[in-house]
């Protein structure tokens, strides 16, 4: 316990120390690596000289047992065109205990020399690409770990013979740990599916038309799908929490103690009823998975996605979502056709597994009106996914509405613990009304930001939800009550929070009507450029020029100087000598905003933004006409053409075809030639945190510098 005590106080004190006095001391500025390559045909050694200044050190790269300390490390990117022979070379560390840290410290200082040895397959010049990494201390304190990229050229080896083209510097660094131990014959393979990248670009869009070749799936598939699968998950979850919220309304709960309680009496063993209930269970999934795969077909695999940044269609989400709402609250109820539920009825008195498939149809058909607006929502909210997401999205919700039915068969006691149905019911309807309500508000939003109409601009915006959640807090605390609600005689405990949690969210959007920046709901109200304020009541946000003189730029997030033009922004940042970030967005696009709201501003990334880079905003939604003169039909599969018409039309076929990419945001980083710099750019998804897209901007700014030393 002293050990874990002794040692928890040390990295307190060791963090602590490292926050303060890192912005005066980094650890380049005590350690000097000079990174060569030595090559002997098909043997290669990666060799690592260091230089370390008197009073510090280095950890060494095999760490004593059970040591917390950060080892150095070489770590290089994956590729075909070689594998790992063995681990790290280092020479012999010092062992010295430390009495505070209460274990065994070894480390190097001085002057000394790691290497790695890896053995070449390729037949053709390449570029070896990695890191080496290490943590710098002296004896009170440790700085952050740093990292140096390094790129070494390899020339071909073995006979000379023509490789097939996949055979590339890889982009992806391999992030596994490097073998610990110094001796031994282990060989770590690579994958040789791993996907490879050319760093090279076209100057211009015209040339990325010509020079690269579209996928075969078309402008709207991506080629690298990591977001899809979380994104299918963050759907499957909140189909599933739904579907838990539809089972307490009032056209459902009381549903579940009448369903099962047939099953058991009608039953001639347990056994019977439990199966029936489950086969009941397993009818309401097929029910709504059917609906989903029928949304599905009728709009196509990648049409739902485009939904998203539809005019049209956003404003029919807005009005399907206000109804919707209006139902949860009482004015009305959505009822489907009596025949449908007459005959659904009489199919269910048939008996065995289709009379039981028939039941199940009837209570989606009679819990409609409850259940409808919800399964309306996830549709919509599916359809701005797109892909299978429809499909995903009511199996989830159907699995949240049918295990009860086969628990509660299972084990019939659990309904005694089942609250009674009353009034509670409707106030949990009336509570996903107001959800609904402010909802709806996000897509009428998408329709005005498309169009830049600036009718719902971010002060208004944020005044409706302010009042939405107001109102819902006086329903929750029994000041307004709906049509059909009981009179509230007491408030609930559970109640109690829920209004009082609403309380608190109106009094944190309160600022956002003064230029906050309102990170919790990032993504939700419009960018704060898109306001009657742009820079805050007073200007107090300024961060930035908003304007470049005698160019074509325009305010953006944090009043960053933007241009909208690929090649004027590419022309000026040639002239500057800086690179281009090159920002492919959208109007309608949540994690864009979430980025630029809660990344974009933290300290580090906003001075590269501001000083170190050239920043062209493309909106692949943008619906402004091109000139005749530039619009063109291109063949974005074979077989398959689409009309570049738009703005928007243009950016993202230059991100599709150029990036094999769709998703927004996405960002890339372009060199002195116009070459691409990012190492396979970056995203939401993989960059959505300030640390690890600042390490990102970093390496883009390395590369740079890089490539206009080797330019001059």
């Amino acid at each position: 316990m002293n050990r874990i005590f002794t040692f928890l106080l040390f990295a307190f004190w060791t963090i602590a120390s490292g926050i303060t006095v890192a912005q005066l001391e980094l650890p380049e500025d005590k350690v000097k690596a000079t990174i060569s390559l030595d090559q002997d045909d098909c043997s290669l050694e990666v060799v690592v000289d260091v230089d370390i200044v008197e009073g510090w050190h280095i950890n060494s790269h095999v760490l004593p047992e059970g040591s917390f300390s950060i080892p150095t490390n070489i770590t290089i990117e994956k590729s075909n065109n070689y594998k790992f022979r063995d681990g790290i070379i280092e020479p012999e560390p010092i062992l010295e205990f430390d009495e505070m840290a209460d274990e065994m410290m070894s480390y190097h200082h001085h002057q000394f020399t790691l290497k790695k040895k890896i053995t070449s397959k390729a037949r053709k010049d390449y570029v070896l690409k990695g890191v080496f990494s290490f943590q710098t201390c002296n004896e009170v304190k440790c700085l952050p770990e740093y990292e140096q990229p390094f790129e070494l050229k390899v020339k071909a080896c073995g006979p000379v013979m023509e490789l097939r083209d996949d055979v590339e510097p890889a982009t992806e660094i391999n992030t596994a740990d490097e073998p610990k131990s110094t001796d031994g014959d282990e060989t770590e393979e690579i994958d040789e599916t791993e996907q490879t990248n050319n760093i090279n670009g076209p100057e211009s869009i015209q040339d990325a038309e010509e020079n690269s070749g579209i996928d075969s799936d078309g402008t709207e598939e991506n080629s690298e799908s990591d977001e899809e699968p979380k994104s299918f998950w963050l759907i499957f979850i909140i189909s599933f929490l739904s579907g838990f919220a539809a089972l307490l309304t009032p056209c459902v709960f009381p549903m579940i103690p009448m369903t099962v309680s047939f099953f058991t009496k009608q039953s001639k063993s347990k056994a019977q009823g439990i199966r029936n209930a489950l086969i009941y269970g397993l009818s309401i999934i097929l029910i709504y998975v059917l609906l989903g795969t029928l949304v599905t077909s009728i709009f196509g695999y990648d049409a739902l996605n485009a939904l998203s940044t539809d005019v049209t269609f956003n404003l029919i989400f807005f009005l399907l979502l206000i109804v919707f709402a209006f139902s949860f609250m009482g004015a009305f109820e959505i009822r489907l056709p009596s025949s449908w539920l007459t005959k659904a009825d009489q199919a269910s008195d048939k008996g065995g597994i289709i009379g039981i498939f028939f039941m199940a149809l009837a209570l989606a058909l009679v819990s409609f009106s409850c259940t409808g607006p919800i399964v309306g929502t996830l549709l919509v909210e599916s359809a701005t996914i797109g892909g299978i997401a429809p499909f995903i999205g009511m199996f989830g919700f159907s699995l949240a509405l049918a295990l009860p039915f086969g628990l509660f068969a299972a084990f019939p006691g659990w309904m005694n613990s089942l609250p009674k149905s009353g009034g509670w019911l409707n106030t949990v309807k009336v509570v996903l009304g107001f959800l609904e309500l402010a909802f709806a508000f996000k897509f009428l939003s998408n329709a005005d930001l498309v169009v830049d109409a600036h009718l719902l601009e971010r002060e208004l915006f944020i005044a409706i939800w302010i009042g939405v959640f107001l109102a819902l807090s006086l329903y929750l605390f029994g000041f307004i009550r709906m049509p059909h609600d009981s009179p509230v005689e007491y408030l609930s405990v559970g109640r109690t929070m829920l209004g009082l949690s609403s309380l608190i969210f109106v009094i944190y959007l309160l600022p956002g009507m003064w230029g906050a920046p309102l990170n919790l709901i990032s993504g939700f109200p419009p960018p704060t450029t898109y306001s009657e304020s742009p820079q805050g009541v007073g200007g107090g946000s300024v961060s930035a020029p908003a304007h470049i003189e005698g160019e074509d730029t325009h305010p953006g997030p944090h009043n960053l100087p933007l241009f909208y033009d690929y090649d004027k922004a590419l022309a000026y940042a040639q002239k500057v000598g800086k690179p281009l970030f090159i920002d492919f967005t959208g109007k309608a696009c949540v994690n864009c905003r979430k980025m630029e709201g809660n990344v974009w501003g933290k300290p580090g990334v906003i001075d590269i933004l501001r000083d170190k880079v050239v920043i062209v905003s493309l909106y692949v939604d943008d619906k402004t006409e091109l000139p005749k003169s530039e619009h063109k039909t291109v063949e974005y599969a074979p077989g398959k053409f689409k009309e570049i018409t738009q703005v928007g039309h243009k950016w993202s076929y230059f991100q599709a075809n150029k990036y094999k990419k769709n998703t927004q945001p996405y960002y890339i980083m372009i060199g002195p030639n116009g070459e691409d710099l990012s190492n396979g750019g970056a995203d939401y998804e993989h960059h959505g945190k300030t640390s690890l897209f600042k390490k990102w901007l970093d390496e883009g700014m390395i590369a740079y510098q890089k490539a206009s030393s080797n330019k001059n």
